[in-house]
């Protein structure tokens, strides 16, 4: 089988390139200058002349703050260029993933959130993001959207990464203690993607790893797991401060855990706890020289 995976050289994309060729299909990762998400003519045609039986699309804008002052290259990005691909997907005959967020629900609810629940976003990213999920699905009723949370893994800048750099600095760590979702590990998303393609799935699904956390409660694990796997640290405590304490020009969603249970037959195993999954991350992290 044919893969164009898109954003293939980033934190996600990576993991998901690795997995896809161990499965033995024919992948194809172009660097992000050969599909420029900025025009998205010209990345549909150049989609369309790779004649890829499935495109995974991997891209996206993420910069959550920033988006609020480029919504234009948000909604590009996120919205008019994801359209575009899953119309190259109909075009062409092939199918489409198409990775979304946490991020379009607004927060308010006290249970996790289930893919028929109503979007609600706060935020420019979370608006994109929604109206790229609407973009494919009206030009692919068939396609997957993959919805996830607090992705983190080896490859790229994330949340884990930081908390490990600035203990190492011996910088004090005063972390959000009001915001609460699941820490999700790259590797497991990826194994979640695969059997979802493999099985020809469609419609909207949710991913992460098991429980719910806030990020000073991620961020005491991450410290706690790290030290008693030998990293060295200076900084060995997390402060808890609330959301009005660390102003950001974006407004994220207090509780944003996602409802699993739709894709859990289509999964070989359990899905793992996030902390489980944190100390396998920060296992392969320590091993890995260039991932720093």
């Amino acid at each position: 089988m044919r893969v164009l995976v898109t954003g293939g050289n980033g934190q996600l994309g990576t993991e998901v390139v690795r997995e896809f060729n161990r499965l033995g299909h024919e992948v194809l990762a172009p660097l992000p200058e050969e599909l420029d998400f900025l025009d998205p003519d010209k990345l549909a045609a150049r989609a369309a002349a790779l004649q890829a039986d499935w495109i995974v699309n991997c891209a996206a804008y993420t910069q959550v703050d920033r988006a609020e002052s480029e919504p234009g290259q948000a909604f590009t990005i996120n919205r008019d260029s994801a359209g575009r691909l899953a119309a190259v997907a109909a075009q062409t005959g092939g199918r489409m993933l198409h990775i979304s967020t946490d991020f379009v629900f607004d927060g308010k609810q006290s249970r996790p959130y289930r893919e028929d629940d109503e979007p609600g976003p706060l935020s420019v990213y979370g608006r994109s993001k929604w109206e790229g999920d609407e973009a494919v699905l009206a030009a692919l009723p068939g396609a997957i959207i993959l919805r996830t949370a607090w992705l983190y893994g080896i490859h790229g800048h994330n949340f884990v990464k930081t908390m490990l750099r600035l203990a190492r600095e011996g910088k004090p760590l005063r972390v959000v203690d009001d915001q609460v979702g699941t820490p999700t590990w790259t590797a497991d998303t990826v194994q979640a993607m695969a059997a979802l393609v493999t099985a020809e799935a469609s419609g909207v699904f949710h991913f992460t790893d098991a429980g719910e956390t806030s990020w000073c409660g991620f961020a005491r694990a991450i410290i706690t797991e790290a030290a008693q796997l030998g990293f060295e640290l200076k900084t060995r405590t997390v402060a808890p401060i609330p959301t009005s304490e660390y102003p950001t020009p974006a407004t994220r969603p207090h509780y944003s855990v996602l409802d699993t249970r739709k894709i859990q037959p289509y999964l070989a195993s359990p899905i793992p706890p996030w902390r489980d999954s944190l100390i396998n991350m920060l296992k392969e992290l320590q091993a890995c020289a260039d991932c720093w």
